[in-house]
């Protein structure tokens, strides 16, 4: 049995920085991963997703020229094969990086899939290693629901999605929300003909009802067809086309993406052998300072239970390396901020009105829609709004929700100000540029003065 001072289990945005910090400062960390290097987000999410989202974005722009004074509809002609090709040198290159910053900062990186074998001590790939602190960080994977005859299909997921060689005609997306919508549109802009299924009444419904229509309305223009309050009773696979049952109406397809949610990888590590709890749907169970229910266990990221976002597991990190130095962070201890990569975007920070309410705030919101924003006028983008939250007696900013063209950049305006504590006022009296799209965040602001 190796002892060691640190043992991390998976290679994600967080467990990846904490075990080269911690081997830079001389101290002893094995690392153990089972698959990529680098976790879900550099190997089938953020990274491949976003490169392919630059092509398909490209291209449905391209077709919108001619409200641009173009005179003629652009024709685009996507070569998919090649788009592919470009999609998957990303993921390879970053994996690759992650194998050189371990290596570099001295990390033993065991290349096995990792359990517990008691307290605090862990074994893969013939290697068995004990150490005081042990960190869990092994994320999510799809999930595949509950449908009959889906099991054994070659479906799509977020993980092999980028295998695709070829483009299929008809594509059959499960799920309207983040992942679903897009891909969905990606594929829709990339020439494919796209059906989104989601059992809901409207898509991104966990946001806000007009984020949805906004959504709803570029997704249709893209020719998109929404398949809402859907349930889909049956899949059927066979002469290489899928066949969904919805009660009374079947929808074909060459290919289906599934995208209804996911589920914590915590099978293997036989966390039972460590006392490590798990909640009903296999989360590790953490406390305010990622304490699992093992004395010297944690976890962080999306299989404690966190938002599933890299920068949250990334702040998880920093949390759990002041935590184990003496200093009280907590789990939820930053403004939330998160972005949705459709066209238009969504941005997203803190509260909304009705979670703010339920808080206990006396909350207000205000609306800008954004063809009262100059330079969204000016480029015929004019789809979509911003909305900020405040607190009436404190004035604080308590959340905002954009909607548009760079709203995912946009966003950080509003997260910078919530993080400093400075109030509504203090965005009123800024002077943003013109002709920006920022600069519509001030005018926003300034509905409160009235």
């Amino acid at each position: 049995m190796e002892s060691a001072d640190l043992i991390v289990i998976g290679s994600g945005q967080g467990g990846v920085p904490l075990a080269a910090e911690w081997a830079q400062q001389g101290r002893r960390v094995v690392l153990f991963e089972r698959g990529a290097l680098g976790g879900t987000c550099v190997n089938t999410g953020c990274t491949p997703s976003k490169a392919f989202l630059a092509s398909a974005h490209a291209a449905g722009r391209a077709r919108k020229a001619e409200r641009l004074g173009l005179g003629v509809r652009a024709e685009v002609t996507v070569d998919f094969a090649a788009v592919m090709e470009r999609v998957r040198g990303y993921p390879e290159a970053s994996s690759r990086g992650v194998e050189g910053r371990l290596k570099k900062a001295g990390v033993r990186l065991v290349r096995a899939e990792a359990r517990f074998v008691g307290e605090r001590r862990v074994e893969g790939g013939g290697v068995r290693v004990q150490a005081p602190v042990v960190l869990i960080d092994t994320g999510t994977s799809p999930l595949e629901p509950e449908i009959p005859g889906l099991a054994g299909t070659p479906y799509l997921t977020s993980d092999n999605f980028w295998e695709l060689r070829e483009r299929p005609e008809r594509v059959l997306v499960l799920g309207g929300g983040y992942v679903g919508l897009e891909l969905g549109q990606g594929l829709a802009r990339l020439g494919c003909a796209v059906h989104v299924l989601d059992r809901n009444d409207r898509v991104l419904a966990r946001e806000e009802p007009e984020v949805s229509e906004v959504l709803q309305e570029a997704l249709e223009a893209d020719g998109v067809k929404l398949h809402l309050r859907s349930k889909v009773r049956a899949v059927r696979y066979g002469r290489q086309r899928f066949t969904l049952e919805l009660g009374g109406e079947r929808l074909e397809g060459d290919a289906l993406l599934v995208a209804t949610g996911r589920r914590p990888n915590t099978e293997a590590l036989r966390l039972e052998a460590a006392g490590v709890e798990t909640d009903e749907r296999g989360f590790v169970k953490t406390d305010d300072q990622f304490r699992t229910s093992a004395e010297g266990v944690y976890a962080i990221g999306d299989v404690a239970g966190q938002p599933q976002f890299t920068h949250v597991s990334w702040e998880d990190h920093r949390r759990l390396k002041a935590i184990l130095a003496g200093e009280d962070r907590r789990r939820d201890d930053r403004a939330l901020g998160y972005a949705v990569f459709t066209d238009p975007q969504v941005g997203r920070v803190g509260l909304t009105l009705e979670q703010a309410r339920r808080k206990g705030h006396d909350a207000r919101a205000v609306d800008l829609p954004l063809e009262k924003v100059a330079r969204a006028w000016e480029t015929g983008e004019t789809l979509g709004f911003y909305r900020m939250v405040v607190d009436r007696q404190t004035e604080r900013i308590l959340g905002a929700t954009l909607v548009g063209p760079e709203a995912a950049e946009l966003v950080h305006v509003f997260l910078a100000h919530m993080e400093a504590g400075s109030t509504w006022r203090r965005l009123e009296q800024s002077v943003h540029i013109h002709p920006t799209l920022a600069e519509g965040l001030p005018s926003l602001a300034r509905k409160l003065a009235g």
